[in-house]
């Protein structure tokens, strides 16, 4: 193993904050993850009972459906000033709370984290096609002579960097990352570049996404979707009987610091990104590559920037979104990296759990890590039932396992062949 890096360049992960379909805060995420409790529920878009879309990781306690925000409400904790609201999507909502969520757990205010040059803001999310309908609806019928004010920035990609920046008064960096499903992977890998090239001290790191019928539903017109009624059925990576992914939302926020800055102030170290890797497949615009060799080439990345080899790491969080090409590629992979070289790591997709929540898939399972190497628990593969015989050597348990992981890795693949891994570590001195 590679010597550790000075204090200075080693990011740690001090804060956590959750707004998903398995809970809304650290706690209720963990008892989620280690009870096996899914977070699908029954939708009916455009009251079409037609359509194949039966079930859909959703975000409770919000509302968050009407296209004007004053129709909004989310839990009484959170405070949203309306000058900020107005700017917002539907997911910004989910990500506000998850920020304010995540500053708390590390121990600083938001004023802790105003115009300062050492912290950065990177976010990822495919902006919110609901309201860029809507107000496009309304341009087009006013022939263009009115138009939101506001349409711009509350709906196209990079609208939680316009907006959580400007709140929270980041100077150091924001940027937004657009590489579908890997995006906010791709946030976490560069934030930690930042962090170890002492350019930052601190990043904010965001993935949020909507769970609405103009995010979900163009899906099933790729046939990627799963058309089950039964959660267990519908969202059950590596069962020989997988048939498509079920769509999530809500949103995930990561606070990475210098560790030297963390203990400096005292925090809550969680856990330690040791090192990321990317690749590309460079195969089809939409299916991964059939024999999983841009996944295998960012996972030995991966390792290799962190200093481990295969023998080392105890659980791989799968990318692994229950679709039939997917998930054989990724198998394949994994047994690549990890079988051909005697390693047998615990593997498990908690996509089972929370449906596939596209492009902040990567920041949520990072986060689901730390959880597991913080909290000492390896999820399990709690809707699969029969295992399909590509992933032969591969472990995967059925149930979450009371075993305290040192090393893990978290897989993200996303359209276009991009494949992003990290690496996380216990914190140890």
């Amino acid at each position: 193993m590679n010597a550790a890096p000075p204090a200075a360049r080693r990011p740690v992960v001090t804060g956590l904050g959750f707004i998903t379909p398995i809970g809304n805060d650290r706690a209720s995420v963990a008892a989620a993850l280690r009870e096996g409790r899914h977070g699908l529920a029954p939708v009916e878009f455009f009251a079409n009972p037609a359509l194949p879309v039966k079930l859909v990781g959703t975000v409770k306690d919000f509302d968050v459906s009407s296209t004007s925000c004053r129709d909004w409400t989310w839990p009484a904790r959170y405070d949203i000033p309306r000058e900020t609201l107005r700017g917002l999507a539907p997911h910004g909502v989910f990500a506000f709370c998850a920020v304010e969520q995540a500053l708390a757990e590390a121990g600083l205010a938001a004023s802790d984290v105003a115009n300062l040059p050492d912290t950065g803001l990177f976010c990822a999310s495919a902006g919110s096609a609901r309201q860029l309908h809507f107000n496009l609806g309304q341009m087009d019928a006013a022939r263009g002579e009115r138009g939101n004010p506001m349409g711009v920035v509350s709906s196209i990609c990079g609208t939680l960097n316009f907006n959580l920046g400007a709140h929270f008064h980041i100077n150091g960096a924001v940027c937004g990352f657009v590489s579908a499903c890997a995006s906010s992977s791709h946030a976490l890998g560069y934030a930690c570049d930042e962090i170890r090239l002492g350019r930052l001290r601190r990043v904010i790191v965001v993935g949020a996404e909507e769970h609405n019928a103009e995010t979900i539903l163009p899906f099933a017109a790729m046939r990627a979707l799963s058309a089950q009624s039964e959660p267990a059925l519908a969202s059950c990576p590596f069962d020989a009987a997988r048939n498509g992914f079920v769509g999530a939302g809500g949103a995930v926020a990561l606070i990475i610091e210098a560790a030297d800055l963390a203990q400096e102030r005292g925090a809550p170290i969680l856990a330690e990104v040791a090192g990321w890797g990317q690749s590309a497949d460079g195969h089809s615009m939409a299916m991964s590559h059939p024999e999983g060799a841009g996944l295998r080439l960012a996972m030995q990345r991966a390792l290799a920037d962190a200093g481990v080899v295969p023998a080392e790491i105890d659980y791989v969080n799968a990318h692994a979104t229950s679709t039939p090409v997917g998930d054989r590629a990724e198998a394949l992979a994994l047994r690549a990296v990890f079988t051909e070289a005697g390693a047998h790591p615990r593997v498990s997709s908690t996509k089972g759990l929370t449906g596939h929540p596209l492009s902040m898939a990567g920041a949520m399972e990072a986060a689901f890590c730390t959880l597991a190497l913080a909290e000492g628990f390896i999820p399990g593969n709690v809707h699969l039932r029969t295992p399909d015989q590509v992933c032969e050597g591969l472990d995967l348990p059925r149930e979450t396992l009371p075993v305290a992981p040192s090393l893990v890795l978290n897989n993200s693949s996303g359209f276009g062949g991009s494949n992003v891994c990290h690496v996380l570590r216990r914190w140890a001195e």
